[in-house]
């Protein structure tokens, strides 16, 4: 069993930065791929970011490429979103989810979630 927790959401100015945690509980952290995803209100669950079991392997959305950065410390049992060059439209509800291994970006993919952090980008 892992449970996720995450934090670092908040209010922030467009072109700002925020960097977001989730933390793990639960033995075999590295051996899990994390994933980042967001809910905007009224949209479907969507895929942000994902990082493999050994921090060897990213995967990263088109719309946050280049400005968005998935990394993990498997000592602090933690992944990290890093977050610049925030639009209006990142706003929404992020997520990190965990599965074995690899990365997949279909949310079905992922066995376990977090309860989420609100990103809100004024413009």
């Amino acid at each position: 069993q892992v449970q996720l927790v995450e934090s670092g959401g908040g209010l922030v100015q467009a072109g700002g930065s925020l960097r977001l945690s989730c933390t793990a509980s639960g033995r075999f952290f590295d051996s899990y791929a994390m994933g980042w995803f967001r809910q905007a209100p009224g949209k479907e669950r969507e895929f942000v970011a994902a990082i493999n079991w050994n921090g060897g392997s990213t995967d990263a959305a088109d719309s946050v490429k280049g400005r968005f950065t998935i990394s993990r410390d498997n000592a602090k049992n933690t992944v990290y979103l890093q977050m610049t060059s925030l639009k209006a439209e990142d706003t929404a509800v992020y997520y990190c989810a965990a599965r074995l291994y690899y990365i997949r970006r279909g949310a079905p993919e992922y066995e376990y979630w977090g309860q989420g952090t609100q990103v809100t980008v004024s413009s």
